[in-house]
């Protein structure tokens, strides 16, 4: 991998970049308030199965085929990717997640100036521009390899979880950094699966997180908007 473009990677995939990840925990807050985690085991048991069923399944695909389909300058398949993914976002707030940070990614792209005319062109409108789209966008713009912009995602992604249960079960950070190593495997499998997997094996059946989403827009305390 060029140098450059794991630079770029590594801006685009970081916490620190500021698209107000760190805001949301995904269902995780209220299963925290469940009880259904509730220590180190059980938050890395959580981790480890949205990652499998939820992330390897459905996000991590889209977003591969949106990479693609950038690649490709298939403006078609753009629309078609975008349309299935918000389409698959069953809660209010997991909607409002992925606009917001889809927006604040594609605004943040367009004001450093990173993609051409074409690129952009083949964007959804603002208001419905969901996360992965606006990752694709960038990933294409700045050239970067397919493969490691998927793992950095789902990397991104785990990160944020840990974070969120470093700071809410709550865990020390060194435990915090020992579980993310923890699931380098899980990471590994779950990208090459997303890879392999055909078109009419995608899945986003996960009724269970979609019920403790519900269960958060009401829930009485939080720190977390999702």
């Amino acid at each position: 991998m060029h140098a450059t473009a794991l630079l770029h990677l590594l801006q685009f995939a970081s916490p620190a970049l500021p698209i107000g990840a760190y805001s949301y925990s995904q269902g995780l807050e209220a299963a925290l308030e469940a009880g259904t985690v509730r220590n180190a085991d059980t938050a890395r048991a959580w981790i480890a199965r949205q990652l499998r069923e939820v992330m390897a399944q459905w996000e991590a695909p889209v977003c591969w085929r949106l990479m693609r389909a950038f690649q490709q300058r298939d403006a078609q398949a753009v629309a078609l990717w975008s349309e299935r993914f918000l389409a698959s976002r069953d809660t209010a707030e997991f909607r409002a997640e992925t606009l917001q940070m889809g927006f604040s990614l594609s605004r943040l792209t367009a004001e450093l100036g990173i993609a051409d005319a074409a690129v952009i062109a083949m964007l959804p409108a603002e208001s419905e521009l969901a996360l992965p789209v606006a990752y694709a966008c960038a990933v294409a713009a700045l050239d970067i390899p397919h493969a490691e912009a998927l793992l950095a995602m789902l990397f991104a992604w785990a990160e944020n979880q840990v974070l969120v249960c470093v700071k809410s079960v709550p865990l020390g950070q060194v435990a915090g950094q020992r579980m993310l190593l923890s699931l380098r495997p899980e990471l590994e499998a779950a990208a090459l699966h997303a890879q392999r997997l055909a078109e009419e094996d995608l899945s986003n059946w996960a009724p269970g997180l979609s019920l403790l989403s519900m269960r958060h827009e009401v829930q009485y305390s939080r720190l977390y908007r999702s």
